[in-house]
């Protein structure tokens, strides 16, 4: 069995580094449903995968955002985004799923670098020819909580995974934006 659960169940706020084995208390609902059930899966002997944010053609929420104008980067409440390429969240579950299972586990599922949101919003906004995000107090409340961590995947590297997309800027550089821009080419 293998349960594809997220990285949001880390609840660090201070940049961390974190690995399976850092503290997963998130104080959001929704986290929790997911820590209770990668329990559910470890005790029948199951595999769980903490996959980070998901982008890949057609998906990508920081595009959304960059392309709607609605990004105020807060400096005060900046904080490290974790992302993984759906390609490579995809390589790492059929790596998981094809070798034999010794015990149960945990693995994160992110690619090799997080990058600080107001980084990422300026490189997106440079790259898509936006105006640059706008800086001020931000009212709106993260949807999973107020984490800020790094989330390391060494243990997944550990068993030989490797990243077609090794961080956020090359997965939106040889994947996305190529995408976005045929799409904007033709009108959709």
């Amino acid at each position: 069995m293998l349960f594809t659960s997220s990285t949001s169940v880390y609840a660090q706020r201070d940049g961390e580094w974190v690995t399976e084995e850092s503290a997963a208390e998130p104080e959001h609902e929704g986290g929790k449903i997911l820590r209770q059930t990668e329990q559910l899966v470890l005790n029948r002997g199951g595999i769980v995968t903490r996959l980070a944010g998901i982008y890949g053609p057609g998906r990508s929420y920081l595009v959304e955002r960059i392309l709607s104008g609605e990004v105020i980067v807060d400096p005060k409440h900046d904080r490290f985004v974790n992302q993984v390429h759906r390609d490579d969240a995809v390589a790492a579950l059929f790596l998981l799923l094809e070798r034999p299972l010794v015990r149960p586990e945990i693995y994160n599922v992110v690619d090799d670098e997080p990058i600080l949101q107001s980084e990422c919003y300026r490189w997106l906004a440079k790259k898509l020819n936006r105006p640059l995000p706008q800086f001020g107090t931000s009212t709106s409340k993260p949807k999973r909580g107020e984490s800020n961590k790094r989330v390391s995947n060494a243990k997944l590297r550990g068993l030989g995974w490797s990243l077609r997309y090794p961080t956020f800027a090359e997965g939106m550089e040889k994947s996305v934006l190529p995408n976005l821009a045929k799409l904007q080419s033709s009108g959709a």
